[in-house]
């Protein structure tokens, strides 16, 4: 009788809710941890409240200390008790998601970021922000496109176009994806604007906005939301996009979402509206439906063959030595920059010579113009070259 008493309560509630805001149906309830921004509680609360007032489709909810507003509260006076509380109500159900300043995420779960691009103001996920997908440098960010895939479904991006941003690691990156959709993993890759186009991401792309996802390494992704965030204000109050996202890894179901102390009451207000998204999309569900057939087309095999390659690198460090020098003019590409070296000294064991270089659109092994085609399939077939 009290379950149907409460039932019914609930029922008039959403009724209340509805006539007063027009928005009928359960709410996403989201919340944010008022503590510890360097702009002060008011910036956090005045960010809350904007994010209620557009969108009356979520409930905005606070976690911290008693202040003055209309939203409803929970009361807290320190981070621990924050934290808590917040852990408390998200695996009890009672909000869906929490924006919050600062949260240590288990090894294997990193944060999905969302900025809006300046060039075309586009907005873009970057896939990853904050945390460690793994210890495993190219490992990384495989999981991170995977995990940025996810956060694009959640908020309504039905097929994401995914981009991967050309730095240390890329090409291995690519290779691997590639062989996840050809295992039947459906991964629709964006093409570059730049003149040869290519999954590889430039500079011009990150600003234009190019992919739905770019998938890069953490560190560089934290640099980068930084950037996107407060170029306009330079840097001590983020003012533009959504924050550094959620924390998204499998098996891992709590929907923390996370915010600079120096994040400005506008990001904040978008952060909680990506919150609402996430819940509202059921990113949780997204999550295991996309693992399930990631692992069908053998993620975690080409995990554990990047993990066993790099060990057999380190095993056969071997001295080997250059043939004699000649006139090297042909170009390979499309060799990532951390196994450069290792190609050269593919083509030195079977007797060419070969140097390596940077071009304009990045790692070259230099060849003998006569000896290309040779050089070519060498490092084709040792799984050196994408094509």
């Amino acid at each position: 009788m009290t379950d149907v008493k409460k039932m019914i309560g609930q029922v008039f509630e959403d009724i209340a809710t509805g006539l007063e805001t027009g928005a009928f149906g359960s709410r996403a309830v989201v919340a944010v941890t008022t503590l510890g921004s360097e702009h002060g509680i008011e910036n956090v609360v005045r960010g809350a409240e904007e994010a209620q007032r557009r969108d009356n489709t979520i409930e905005v909810v606070l976690i911290g200390p008693k202040v003055d507003s209309n939203l409803r509260q929970y009361v807290v006076e320190t981070d621990e008790e924050g934290y808590k509380v917040m852990e408390e109500l998200l695996d009890s159900g009672e909000i869906g998601a929490c924006v919050t300043m600062h949260y240590t995420f288990p090894i294997g779960v990193s944060t999905v970021g969302r900025v809006v691009t300046p060039a075309l103001a586009k907005e873009m996920i970057i896939a990853t922000t904050t945390g460690t997908s793994s210890a495993h440098r190219v490992e990384g960010m495989v999981k991170n496109g995977i995990y940025g895939i996810i956060a694009a479904k959640a908020i309504g991006i039905e097929n994401p176009t995914l981009g991967i941003l050309n730095v240390d690691g890329a090409v291995q990156v690519e290779r691997a994806f590639k062989q996840l959709k050809e295992n039947g993993y459906d991964i629709n890759f964006a093409t570059s604007n730049r003149s040869d186009g290519g999954v590889l991401m430039r500079g011009n792309d990150l600003l234009q906005g190019v992919p739905d996802v770019m998938v890069n390494d953490t560190l560089t992704g934290n640099i980068l939301m930084k950037v996107f965030s407060s170029f306009t204000t330079g840097g001590g109050f983020e003012a533009h996009g959504y924050g550094y996202g959620p924390g998204i890894g499998e098996d891992y179901d709590r929907t923390v979402l996370i915010i600079s102390r120096a994040s400005g009451y506008p990001v904040i207000a978008n952060a909680l509206s990506y919150a609402g998204d996430l819940v509202k999309g059921n990113v949780n569900k997204v999550a295991k439906d996309e693992f399930a057939k990631a692992n069908k087309a053998g993620l975690k095999e080409i995990l554990q063959g990047l993990a066993e390659s790099k060990k057999k690198d380190s095993a056969e460090d071997e001295e080997v030595t250059a043939p004699p020098k000649e006139l090297v003019t042909a170009q390979i590409s499309g060799i990532d920059i951390l196994e450069l070296e290792d190609a050269v000294r593919a083509l030195w064991k079977k007797g060419y010579y070969a140097e390596s270089g940077m071009g304009c659109t990045g790692p070259i092994v230099l060849v003998n113009e006569e000896k290309f085609g040779m050089c070519y399939d060498i490092l084709k077939n040792e799984g050196y070259v994408n094509e």
